[in-house]
């Protein structure tokens, strides 16, 4: 990368650094805002850009990207105010965790593959001084992911099955478990616990195929609102109201839509 461009990304960021600046003194809104009224607007941006990453649209990530940018700077702006951090201290930060944690590039370690990285990653995370490998896994994600970063983090420490088919015999093993409360009439406790050890164990194969359960999730999600939507809008031109159709006429048009997505 040439030193000119580098100068334009540096007097870009300084750019955004001074906008904010202004914003905070001269904005009624930015004025009155702190780090807890910004947390949940952070989330719904983070949700914004999965939701253009997913949908392939780069123009779109692009913004999105910039938007969760201004809500780091922001960050460092309120710290700086209370001489907690500013923006230094949090690239600083960074940077010194990063060459920490790739010693087969700062230092002399050698790696032969990504998940060679990803488990000397999370060795290095209690030389730190961490407690507990799944000590940096958020109380407040959501399940899908939680349990994902979970399995990854132990996987990390070696713990973890040798072949993909014994963690497909542990999904199996818990769908019986499942199906076999049901069918006894288990407590809903008992049935809640075995959809959740189906689920996760379902997570774990997920890895273990390379996808990536909530994006598999999501897309689904998405496929289904299509079709959905396909049979509101077709029906209601062909006159009939989606409330009074049988199961069996909306089957009909949600087949002509998957029909049209090939």
């Amino acid at each position: 990368m040439s030193n000119h461009r580098i100068k334009e990304k540096t007097v870009a960021f300084e750019r955004l650094l001074n906008i904010m600046d202004d914003l905070r003194k001269g904005c009624p809104w930015d004025k009155e805002q702190t780090l807890e009224s910004l947390r949940h607007l952070t989330i719904e941006e983070v949700y914004e850009l999965s939701d253009a990453i997913l949908e392939g649209d780069l123009n779109e990530v692009k913004k999105e990207l910039g938007d969760l940018m201004l809500h780091l700077v922001f960050y460092a702006k309120i710290g700086s105010e209370t001489n907690d951090f500013d923006m230094k201290d949090v690239l600083d930060g960074i940077s010194e965790k990063l060459i920490f944690r790739h010693p087969h590039i700062y230092g002399d370690v050698e790696v032969s593959s990504p998940e060679e990285v990803k488990n000397n990653w999370e060795k290095l995370k209690l030389k730190e001084g961490k407690k507990s490998v799944l000590e940096g896994v958020p109380q407040s994600m959501p399940p899908l992911v939680k349990a994902y970063r979970i399995q990854e983090k132990v996987k990390g420490v070696g713990f973890e099955w040798e072949y993909s088919q014994q963690v497909w015999d542990k999904v199996l093993e818990e769908m019986n478990e499942l199906k076999h409360e049901v069918e006894t009439g288990g407590s809903k406790e008992k049935m809640e616990d075995e959809l959740g050890d189906l689920l996760f164990a379902l997570v774990n194969y997920s890895r273990y195929i390379g996808v990536n359960p909530e994006d598999a999730l999501e897309r689904t999600n998405k496929k289904f609102i299509r079709r959905f939507q396909f049979i509101e809008t077709e029906s209601a031109k062909d006159g009939k109201s989606i409330e009074a159709m049988s199961l069996d006429e909306m089957d009909v048009y949600w087949n002509k839509a998957k029909g049209l997505e090939g």
